[in-house]
């Protein structure tokens, strides 16, 4: 293969970071709207800290006018470049004064200040994380500059609601044009300008209010267009529980009088924490029994936890640097999935947690995308809004906690709260306050700065005379190109041991596995037991241990732990699907556990006995294969795999149906576990070909009571091809084509499904529904499209794939570059496949331009060199 020609251009570096030369004190900003564009005079009163020009940033801003101190400035006195405004020669107090224009009205990058939507539904918001500010007016636009907003938004009278930060402190009409008003809001707390938030638009609100542990009686609002406001009561039941439960849980109550969220229908992000404007995708925020699935409903919840949350970990204290970012958004998800968890099955919710970790996570550990949870360099830092910085950034986390105990942990993040409050801190400071009871927590430092999944490898022995068992454990990281050689890191390693006559559990221990290989000791041992690893993933690390299938199988059934339950069917899965020439796996065994487990755990815990049947998916299995990967060979063997395990269990899916009746619409974790295992049922009888199952998939669907039994109803008819599976596609059409959430499910049950081709996502593509402009379209047919790498990995797949980023590298790079990466594993795919890869992905670096995708390719071609 010829050499790549890789663009390189400029890496910021962790190592150069320096503090900034002026700090900003307060800023007054005031932004008018007008119909082609806006007009934003800030007020910046700053304060020098160190030695240095005056550096503001700006981007796509028309410098209008500038005065420091009074004193205009003319173009003699500064210099305007790359992005930069420079004064040299500042005094040690400043007041700047700026003027610019600006155009919200042709952003499509849905960065900095920018509309959405049109007509009626026309409403202009911000983005400003990580630099989007600058897109707004010049500023030192960075995390560790801190100051006080106060925010003057004036638009025209069509649109009533004028939001931004903190408490509202004056509105009004314009005495000289009665067509225009005007609010002012002030944030009293400090804050990074990645956290400024402003809304001009016309929406309804739901309101409620909650009083903290603290006695502040806080207002809570939820806005939304006019149609949406009724599918708001979900997002605001769960601000509620998740304010109560972080003054539980952490002894964090929240600190401004109102605290608002904002339904935006296109937007890039989940969600942005914003300090007390939430802008929401409507995907995150909106939700109803009739036009949400369970799954995406509960996504609700968590999402809304997760901004909230933010508050104290993200907000009150912040990140020093963009290379902290795993600092806030790491422990800020370790904190949603614990709540998540208390609203659920616990085991569920880290099924759900580790499902992700390993598809997605993993396989970026296993690429030429690998990075540290902090990296040391970026090009451009959008591209590190990654599942290593969030999921497995938490996983650190979580590590830490399971290794201090729940009383020392909270202990440990109490002295972070005190200590740092208001400040904009490292990894390094985090670890530092919690280590406050236990010094060891401060070597959890090297799973911040080594790239790579560690894999542990162990044995054991059994010595009867002695009753002693010994259990060898070894760790192994892949070396990174570009990074220190791999060293040990601490695993924790949650131990249980099984007695095999009884089922029972003899002796539970957390081994804290620090060194390359290490034996570790039970005494009082008076037979040999079946040895549980990593239980409730205890780390996140590739397990592989010297287990017999038996030994798997016997686990399935006797387990206490429902996540390992689920772990050891997903062993045994992948070690028929993956099996090589020294590890052959016996299906029948497999098969022979789960008929045996199954009926029992469906009445003691539905939505576990659904995810017992999950077969890895497609990009999962793609991940574990390194060379000479076929997407045919992998779809054959899972999907023989699945008809085994449907054929194996066929008499158990009429029962098991019957079983669970559709009912009246509840929202509980039985009933959607219920739910859950009903419509995983129906596919499996489906593909057994149980007869009836078809006319079971219509009715279903004609008498659904909530979404998610049409919508699994739908998503069954259309991949099994039911008779007049076309006809119910047009009638879910017709229903909910006001909705442009649901509508979003019909597009992409179309082009995530088992037969989907080049040409069904071209015709979704050319649909008169479809829209460029808004993110969740894109990924409802494009990012659908990626779960079926058969049809991805042709010429027809990629020419469509690539083409689509080509389109958004000019409109909305962030989405063309996230995009990109999904390629990432075309190194090692089996010729022809590969090389038709490598020459479509090099024609793409011909046609781009943004620097978030040519970042993207210089890591995923560099593949190719390695």
């Amino acid at each position: 293969m010829p050499d790549v020609p890789l663009h390189t251009p400029n890496k910021i570096h962790l190592k150069d970071y320096q503090k900034p030369s002026y700090d900003v004190e307060t800023v007054d900003l005031d932004i008018k709207l007008f119909e082609d564009h806006a007009q934003v005079d800030s007020v910046l009163k700053m304060v020098r800290q160190s030695a240095g020009d005056l550096v503001l940033f700006g981007e796509e801003l028309e410098l209008l006018a500038l005065t420091m101190n009074g004193e205009v400035l003319t173009s003699e006195r500064y210099e305007l470049s790359a992005g930069k405004l420079t004064i040299s020669e500042a005094p040690d107090e400043v007041t700047l004064a700026i003027q610019v224009r600006i155009c919200p009205q042709t952003n499509t990058a849905l960065e900095g200040f920018y509309m959405a939507g049109s007509g009626d539904d026309t409403m202009f918001v911000t983005q400003c994380e990580p630099e989007g500010f600058r897109k707004i007016t010049f500023y030192p636009d960075r995390p560790d500059v801190l100051a006080i907003f106060t925010t003057r938004l004036e638009a025209d009278k069509r649109y009533p609601t004028l939001l931004a930060n903190g408490n509202l402190v004056e509105a009004g009409d314009m005495i000289d044009n009665p067509d225009r008003h005007y609010a002012i809001w002030h944030d009293p707390t400090n804050k990074p300008s990645y956290l400024f938030a402003c809304v001009v638009a016309d929406l309804d609100v739901l309101a409620d209010s909650y009083t903290t542990s603290e006695g502040r009686e806080v207002l809570l609002e939820v806005y939304a267009k006019s149609a949406d406001i009724d599918k708001c009561a979900v997002g605001m039941q769960a601000l509620k529980d998740s304010m109560q439960w972080d003054e539980v849980n952490y002894g964090r109550a929240y600190d401004l009088d109102r605290y608002m969220i904002v339904a935006v229908s296109q937007f890039n992000m989940g969600a942005m924490e914003n300090k007390g404007l939430n802008i929401f995708n409507t995907a995150c925020v909106l939700s109803s029994p009739e036009t949400t699935t369970d799954s995406r409903s509960f996504s609700v919840k968590a999402i809304i936890a997760h901004e909230y949350f933010h508050n104290w970990t993200g907000n009150r204290i912040t990140c020093r640097d963009w290379f902290q970012l795993c600092l806030k958004e790491g422990f800020t998800v370790y904190r949603d999935q614990s709540f998540s968890a208390d609203q659920q099955s616990r085991a569920v919710q880290r099924i759900d947690d580790v499902a992700t970790l390993r598809a997605h996570q993993f396989a970026e550990d296993a690429g030429p995308l690998a990075h540290p949870v902090r990296p040391e360099s970026f090009v451009e830092i959008n591209n590190f809004y990654t599942t290593t910085v969030y999921e497995k950034g938490a996983e650190i986390v979580r590590m830490i906690a399971n290794t201090l105990g729940a009383d020392d942990f909270r202990k440990g993040t109490d002295e972070y709260f005190r200590r740092y409050d208001g400040q904009a801190v490292t990894v390094e400071d985090f670890l530092s306050a919690l280590s406050v009871t236990n010094d060891k927590v401060e070597d959890f430092i090297d799973w911040y700065r080594q790239p790579g999944t560690p894999v542990v490898s162990g044995h054991q022995n059994y010595d009867s005379a002695t009753q002693t068992l010994s259990i060898t454990l070894s760790q192994q990281t892949r070396h990174v190109s570009g990074f220190a050689a791999s060293k040990p890191l601490p695993v924790p390693v949650a131990t249980a041991l099984f007695d095999k006559e009884s089922g029972n559990i003899i002796a539970e221990r957390m081994l804290l596995l620090d060194q390359a290989t290490q034996t570790f000791t039970f005494e009082g041992i008076s037979s040999e037991p079946i040895v549980s690893l990593l239980r409730d993933f205890s780390a996140p690390v590739q397990l592989n241990y010297d287990y017999q299938d038996e030994d798997l199988a016997f686990l399935l059934k006797y387990e206490t732990n429902g996540f390992n339950r689920w772990q050891v069917t997903q062993m045994l899965v992948n070690r028929i699907l993956l099996q090589t020439q020294n590890t052959k796996s016996n299906p029948d065994i497999y098969l022979a556990a789960l008929a045996q487990t199954l009926p029992v755990l469906a009445a003691e815990d539905a939505m576990l006995a659904a995810r017992l049947l999950d077969i890895p998916s497609a990009q999962e299995l793609a991940a574990a294969i390194s060379k000479d990967y076929d997407p045919d060979q992998v779809k054959a063997q899972r999907e023989g795999l699945y008809q085994q395990l449907a054929a194996a269990l066929k008499d158990q899916w009429a029962v098991l149906y019957k079983q669970l009746p559709m009912q009246d619409y509840e929202d509980s974790a039985e009933a959607r576990g219920k739910r859950a295992l009903r419509n995983v049922v129906l596919d499996m009888a489906l593909t057994a070909n149980v007869e009836g199952a078809g006319e079971w998939a219509q009715q279903q669907y004609e008498h659904a009571s909530c979404m998610t039994e049409r919508f699994g109803a739908l998503k069954a008819m259309v991949n099994h091809q039911v008779a007049q599976a076309d006809a119910y596609l047009a009638d879910f059409y017709q229903r909910f084509q006001a909705d442009d959430l649901v509508i979003d499910l019909w597009f992409s049950v179309q082009a995530s499904a088992d037969n989907v081709s080049a040409d069904v996502i071209k015709s979704l593509l050319a649909h008169k529904d479809f829209d460029w402009n808004t993110p969740n379209r894109v990924r409802a047919v494009i990012s659908a499209f990626t779960s079926q790498p058969t049809a991805l990995w042709t010429p027809a797949g990629l020419d469509i794939y690539t083409d689509v980023i080509k389109k958004l590298d000019d409109s909305n790079p962030m989405i063309a570059s996230r995009l990109l990466q999904i390629l990432a594993r075309w190194n090692t795919l089996a010729e022809p496949r590969r090389q038709m890869a490598y020459e479509q992905l090099l024609d793409v670096q011909q046609q781009v331009s943004s620097k978030h995708v040519h970042e993207s390719l210089s890591s995923v071609l560099g593949a190719a060199v390695k």
